[in-house]
C-alpha cells in the first residue's frame, strides 16, 4: 500500500479509545503502547510481508528482524511473539515454509523472545512476518513526536536495501552488495534501542518503507519542527548508489517521494541518484534517534562499543515549525 492510505481509509470512522493507550493512530508511531499500571505497559506491533530475496531462511530472518523493530523504536523490550503465514503450500511445499520459519526462529532466539503461537492461511504468495509484545516503562517510552529544537539526528544502519533488493531481481546485484543487505537485514536493533534507552532518549523511530526521508517527516510532523539533514553524512549500503545509478528504483520510492515531497525541500545540487536512496523503501532498516546536541557525541560512542556499524549523525533539529519540514542538503 502507497504511505496514506490506511490512515485515508479510517478518516472519519469512529476509533475505540482507552485513556490508557499511550501511543497508537496518532502520531503515526512505530508500535502501539498500552499502560498496564504505573511501572509496566504493553508494547505491541504487527509487521509481514512477501520475499525480498530467494533464500527461504534469511527472508524468515529478515521479516523477524523487521517485525522486532517497532518494539524496539518505542524503546520496548520484546517478549514474546507469534507467526503470521501466508503461504501456497501445495506449490511450494512444506521444506520452504519450515525453512522460513526456521529463520524467524533464528532471530527469536537472539533477541530473547519467546514464540506463543501463531496463524496461517493458504495464499497465491508468500507472506511472512510476526505479531510481537513487548515491555516497556511508561516514562521510558520513545516516540515520533519528542524531538526537541537543537537534537542531533543519528542513524544506526546504512540505507540502500529497496534499490539492492531491486538489482538483485534484475540480476544486476553484485555478490558483495547481497551480503552486505543481507547482513543489514538480519541484525536487530536491539542494541541500539538499549543504548538508547541507557540515555533516555525520547524520539525515535525505525527506517522502513517510508524510507529515510519519509520517516523523517514523520517526525518533524508529529514534533512540529524543522529538520535538516546532510546527504553526504547518511551512510549508504554498498552497491546502492550503483543500483540507483542504472534506474532500479522501486516502485515504493516513487510513491514515497509523491506523497512526502510537499513537506521537503531537497537542495539542487544533490544528485538524483542521492535523492532516489534517500527515498528508498527499506527493510528492517536502523533506528533515527534524536539526541540532545551535548550527549551526541556520548550516544555515538557507545553505540560504536556496542557494535551498531555504522552508526551516524547525520543532521539536526533547528527550529519549531507546525507543518513539519525537511531540508535535504
Amino acid at each position: 500500500m502507497a504511505p496514506g492510505d490506511l490512515e485515508q481509509a479510517l478518516c472519519g470512522m469512529d476509533i475505540p479509545y482507552d485513556p490508557n493507550v499511550l501511543a497508537g493512530l496518532a502520531g503515526s508511531e512505530d508500535a502501539g503502547v498500552y499502560r498496564i499500571n504505573e511501572s509496566l505497559a504493553l508494547v505491541q506491533t504487527l509487521d509481514f510481508f512477501t520475499p525480498i530475496v530467494d533464500d527461504p531462511r534469511i527472508f524468515g530472518r529478515a521479516a523477524a528482524a523487521n517485525s522486532l523493530s517497532d518494539v524496539y523504536a518505542m524503546g520496548g523490550r520484546p517478549i514474546a511473539a507469534m507467526n503470521v503465514v501466508c503461504f501456497p503450500i501445495k506449490k511450494l511445499g512444506i521444506a520452504i515454509l519450515k525453512a522460513i520459519l526456521e529463520g524467524g526462529l533464528d532471530i527469536l532466539r537472539e533477541a530473547g523472545v519467546a514464540l506463543v503461537g501463531g496463524h496461517s492461511v493458504e495464499d497465491d504468495e508468500p507472506k511472512y512476518g510476526l505479531s510481537v509484545a513487548g515491555l516497556v516503562h511508561p516514562d521510558r517510552i520513545m516516540t515520533n513526536g519528542a524531538l526537541r529544537p537543537g537534537d542531533r539526528l543519528i542513524l544506526t544502519k546504512a540505507i540502500g536495501t529497496g534499490i539492492i533488493a531491486t538489482a538483485i531481481k534484475a540480476q544486476l546485484a553484485s555478490a558483495s552488495s547481497m551480503d552486505a543487505m543481507i547482513r543489514s537485514l538480519c541484525t536487530i536493533n536491539k542494541k541500539a534501542s538499549e543504548v538508547a534507552s541507557r540515555f533516555h532518549v525520547k524520539a525515535c523511530t525505525d527506517v522502513t518503507g517510508f524510507g529515510l526521508a519519509g520517516h523523517l517527516v514523520e517526525m518533524a510532523r508529529a514534533g512540529k519542527c524543522r529538520l535538516r539533514i546532510r546527504s553526504q553524512a547518511v551512510p549508504v549500503l554498498e552497491g546502492a548508489v550503483e543500483g540507483a545509478s542504472m534506474g532500479l528504483i522501486p516502485g515504493g520510492g516513487h510513491s514515497n517521494r509523491k506523497f512526502f515531497g510537499s513537506w521537503i525541500n531537497l537542495e539542487p545540487r544533490i544528485s538524483a541518484e542521492t535523492v532516489d536512496l534517500m527515498f528508498d523503501p527499506q527493510t528492517s532498516g536502523g533506528l533515527i534517534l534524536g539526541v540532545p546536541a551535548e550527549r551526541a557525541r556520548e550516544v555515538l560512542d557507545a553505540l560504536a562499543a556496542e557494535g551498531v556499524d555504522p552508526a551516524s549523525e547525520i543532521g539536526e533539529v533547528l527550529d519549531s515549525d507546525p507543518e513539519g519540514h525537511l531540508e535535504i542538503i
